[in-house]
């Protein structure tokens, strides 16, 4: 190649790269760093939350009207298989929706992992219930009849009815426990979980704490579960559990 033909070759291209970044630059063009990405491609744990899960359960995983996320005992109690299981496919029956995509979500596999990983990265706390002996997240497959619940009708006034009233109808600070409205809502798993670890955010004692120096057993709490679903109204199509 000539030198001129050289020097003209550069003078080219020089130009297009000039030419390329003006184009970029050019007012109202946005920024490729700026530009949005589809949510399917949305990674980070906060935005994911934001978007998906703070509307229920709060801005901070704390004070929704679903259970706090930000709490410790909770976090210990249930399993990240169980957390996945429960944000990817729901609660069937109750207020809680699936978000996997093949269950009509909109998230993928991959930020349903990242929900979980976030959650339990942000607001875990293995040292606070360190040494702790947690009783079972699932209750018995039996009984929940009739004996069940006359036990449990007894653990419900020793535990708690000095808050939710002596028929669990509301008392002085808190609301009813057997509203039918609030039953239609919830699972069975969620009234034992709540049981097991409370609300700290509302100020709801966990298992430990209903009577101060004795804990609920593990019986205690599936007959006291048996007696909150006795006062749930019968939904059609809806499954137990």
């Amino acid at each position: 190649m000539k030198p001129s033909a050289s020097l003209t070759a550069a003078a080219v291209a020089v130009v297009a790269s000039l030419g390329s970044a003006a184009c970029d630059s050019l007012p109202g063009r946005p920024i490729v760093a700026n530009r949005e990405v589809l949510p399917s491609q949305v990674m980070a744990f906060d935005v994911i939350y934001k978007r998906n899960c703070a509307g229920c359960h709060g801005a901070n995983g704390r004070l929704g009207a679903a259970r706090s996320l930000n709490d410790p005992v909770y976090l210990a109690l249930v399993s990240a298989d169980r957390l996945r299981t429960i944000i990817g496919g729901g609660v069937p029956g109750t207020s809680m929706p699936a978000f996997s995509a093949p269950a009509g979500g909109d998230l993928t596999d991959a930020q349903i992992d990242a929900l979980v990983t976030g959650v339990l990265t942000h607001w875990a706390r293995p040292e606070a219930v360190a040494g702790l002996t947690l009783p079972p997240y699932d209750g018995p497959s039996k009984g929940s009849g009739a004996a069940a619940r006359e036990r449990g009708a007894a653990v419900f006034a020793s535990a708690c009815a000095r808050c939710h009233g002596p028929e669990g109808k509301g008392g002085p600070t808190v609301g009813s426990i057997v509203d039918p409205s609030y039953l239609a809502l919830v699972s069975d798993q969620s009234l034992r979980t709540t049981v097991i670890a409370g609300r700290s955010d509302l100020g709801k004692p966990d298992w430990r704490e209903d009577t101060p120096g004795r804990p609920l057993t593990p019986q205690q709490i599936s007959d006291l579960v048996a007696w909150l679903v006795g006062h749930r109204q019968p939904v059609p199509g809806r499954p137990e559990g």
